[in-house]
Parts: C-alpha cells; sequence; structure tokens
C-alpha cells in the first residue's frame, strides 16, 4: 500500500491583494480611515444606548448588541489585514488562523441572527403594536441574543474543527484573513465533503434568517398599507427603512461570497467581495444606525449637552 506524504504545516502566508502591490500603502490608509470610523461609530453607538434612557428598548438593545458584536468582528480581521498591507507580519500560526476562523465564524453568524431578532422586533412594534411590551419583554430579548450566539458558537465549532482537520500541502493563503474556502483550498486531500458542509451551513445561516426578515417586511408592508394616514405611513416606514437597508446588503453580499460556486470568481473578486462585508457592511450600519438615525442623534445630543451645556448650539448644528 503506498503512504501518502503530507507535508506538516505550523503556520500559513497570507497573499493580501497581491495584485495591488504598488497601491498597498493607498489601501492601508483608506482601510485605517475605515476602521477608525466604524470603530468609533460603534463606540459611540453602544455608549449612547448605554447612556441613555430613552433609548432602553428592544430595539435598541438589539441594536447594541450588534454594535458590539461588529466591533469584536472587525477587531478579529482588520488590524492583522492592515498589518499584512505594509508587511509587518504576514504570516499566521495554524493555531491562529483556526482562532480566526473559529471568531470570524461565530460573530458573522450572529449578527446574521441578531439582524433577523431586530426584524422580528420591527414585525412586532408595527403588525402587533398593543401587544408590544408584553411581547418583546426583557426575557425574550435576552433569549434572541442568545440564542444567536449560541448558533454561532455551535456552527463555528463544526465548522473549524472539520476544516483544520484536513492535512495542508502549501502554506499560501490567497486572502487577507483565514476565510473558510480559501484555507481549505490548501488540503492535500479531496476537500468536497467539507465543501458540502460548509454549503449547508452557510444556507442554515444565510438563507433561512435571510428568508424569516422578508416573510417579516412582507407582514410588515401589508399592514402598513392598510393605515389610512399618511403621516402614519411615513412613519412606519421609516422605522424600517435602516434595518432593511443593512438586511439587504449585509444577506447580500454573504450570499454572494458563501452560496456561490467555488470556481466562480477569481482571487481578486472573491477578495473585494470580502472587503464589502469585512469593511464596508459594519461601516454601513455605523452610518444608517448612528449618524442617519433621529433618535440616536437626539440621544447623542442630550449627553452632549450634559457634558457641555455652554456648546449647546454648535452640537446641535454639528448634529443636525
Amino acid at each position: 500500500m503506498k503512504k501518502e506524504n503530507h507535508t506538516l504545516v505550523s503556520e500559513f502566508t497570507f497573499q493580501c491583494f497581491s495584485s495591488f502591490h504598488e497601491q498597498r500603502l493607498t489601501l492601508f490608509v483608506v482601510f485605517l480611515a475605515l476602521y477608525i470610523l466604524t470603530l468609533a461609530g460603534n463606540i459611540i453607538t453602544v455608549t449612547i444606548i448605554s447612556l441613555d434612557r430613552h433609548l432602553h428598548t428592544p430595539m435598541y438593545y438589539f441594536l447594541n448588541m450588534l454594535s458590539a458584536s461588529e466591533t469584536m468582528y472587525t477587531l478579529v480581521i482588520i488590524p492583522k489585514m492592515l498589518c499584512n498591507l505594509i508587511g509587518l507580519s504576514q504570516t499566521i500560526s495554524l493555531a491562529g488562523c483556526a482562532t480566526q476562523m473559529f471568531f470570524f465564524t461565530t460573530l458573522a453568524i450572529n449578527n446574521c441572527f441578531l439582524l433577523t431578532a431586530m426584524g422580528y422586533d420591527r414585525y412586532v412594534a408595527i403588525c402587533n403594536p398593543l401587544r408590544y411590551s408584553v411581547i418583546m419583554n426583557r426575557r425574550v430579548c435576552i433569549q434572541l441574543v442568545w440564542g444567536a450566539c449560541s448558533i454561532g458558537l455551535i456552527a463555528a465549532m463544526i465548522q473549524v474543527s472539520a476544516v483544520f482537520r484536513l492535512p495542508f500541502c502549501t502554506t499560501k493563503v490567497a486572502h487577507f484573513f483565514c476565510d473558510i474556502r480559501p484555507v481549505m483550498k490548501l488540503s492535500c486531500v479531496d476537500t468536497t465533503v467539507n465543501e458540502i458542509l460548509t454549503l449547508i451551513i452557510s444556507v442554515l445561516v444565510i438563507l433561512v434568517p435571510m428568508g424569516l426578515v422578508f416573510i417579516s417586511y412582507i407582514l410588515i408592508i401589508s399592514t402598513i398599507l392598510k393605515i389610512t394616514s399618511v403621516e402614519g405611513r411615513k412613519k412606519a416606514f421609516a422605522t424600517c427603512a435602516s434595518h432593511l437597508t443593512v438586511v439587504i446588503v449585509h444577506y447580500g453580499c454573504a450570499s454572494i461570497a458563501y452560496l456561490k460556486p467555488k470556481s466562480e470568481n477569481t482571487r481578486d473578486q472573491d477578495q473585494l467581495i470580502s472587503v464589502t462585508y469585512t469593511v464596508i457592511t459594519p461601516l454601513l450600519n455605523t452610518v444608517v444606525y448612528t449618524l442617519r438615525n433621529k433618535e440616536v442623534k437626539d440621544a447623542l445630543f442630550r449627553v452632549i449637552v450634559r457634558k457641555f451645556p455652554d456648546k449647546m448650539g454648535l452640537f446641535h448644528e454639528v448634529l443636525r
């Protein structure tokens, strides 16, 4: 019997935007600026929601959890990517790669189901407003958040353990972080079973919550159309517009990345798609939910006025 000879791999090397070698410094500056904006926006969101009692509602509880999750999500990926771009550290140990993949997968799935919980919250608020406070009580909100986190942890454990059971023959990861498919491509053996497992998990954690959100919005829209007051319709649509925008971008990018045939895109295209859901989408969430959200802006104004009452007029102009 012929024995297979698999090279023992102890670390991987990232090929981070290798086709854009001359533009790496520019990419570094752009991504660093976007990262700082995202981090600042999420920290402001978490702080304001925690400090202002007017925002202690189920919708903002979920937004608080989403902002905290996305802060950790970006911390797992972007700092390492920035180091790769300027050549400081382009390698990662096998254990480090597994750890990064685990936290990335956990937090990404957690975000998917938090958006679903937010969609359910909007459905109850608009379609069943008289029972909203009864249905969306504190216990239910905590259970929904723990459910999202638990699904993320379980799916990540299954996925990461399956990937890192594979023997690896090469060390160059054609990506800027340890994503599932780029790491699987380094294996010496056939990965069909792993590809099927990845597809099944992707369908369960992307299409299922996306379907639930869209069902919620079909019911929401049908309820809004029954409202006779034009002002009432506008107000109802306004409460859902920001969430729906984020949902479309988030699930759209995730579907393109994980539900497409594995050979459909080039390496550069895959990395650009990944930039969308690791850099752009978290920033979009911050802009939509903070800068474009009147209640959050009003809460920020109230907090600043309490701290700096003499600057009230100036801050009001800025926030407006």
